[in-house]
């Protein structure tokens, strides 16, 4: 039996939309930077996901449905590679379509912004604020240990 080992990572349990967990810790860079890498190219991805359903061909026949399978083969396509750069900024263990219990992220919401839009919103000032938590706390322990150098050559504040 292999032993444990236990320690502070600083990860964070966000419910979201009283459904499921987001777990990671809001106050890592590497989050931080991957998320705001992510976001920056969320405009891109709209651009080509508008030029891809514009392409694809129109309901036709008496049913129309005839050209729905291909539109939709393109949702579910960019909605796929959504997720995946979302576990990407947040880890693996984040199963995105999990979370958003199965929503298209490029599904509009009721505030008429796609799906994808409000999880970014909802998101920012959390890293944010985590990302202010992670400056304010090693600027902290620069003046402690700053501090502690003067106090050990003896000179006083």
């Amino acid at each position: 039996m292999a032993e444990k080992l236990v320690f502070d990572d600083g990860v964070k349990e966000f419910e979201v939309n009283g459904r499921e967990l987001l777990r990671f810790n809001p106050t890592d860079l590497n989050v931080y930077h991957r998320f705001f890498e992510v976001a920056e190219e969320l405009p891109a991805l709209e651009r080509e996901y508008m030029a891809a359903t514009r392409e694809t061909p129109g309901p036709v026949g008496e049913d129309g449905f005839a050209g729905a399978g291909e539109a939709l083969r393109v949702m579910r396509a960019f909605d796929a590679k959504i997720k995946e750069r979302l576990s990407y900024v947040f880890g693996a263990e984040n199963d995105f379509d999990r979370i958003v219990g199965g929503v298209n992220l490029m599904a509009v919401g009721k505030n008429g912004e796609r799906i994808v839009t409000n999880v970014i919103t909802a998101l920012q000032p959390i890293l944010e604020e985590g990302v202010a938590q992670h400056r304010k706390e090693a600027a902290d322990r620069a003046v402690a240990e700053a501090k502690a150098r003067r106090v050990q050559r003896g000179e006083h504040t």
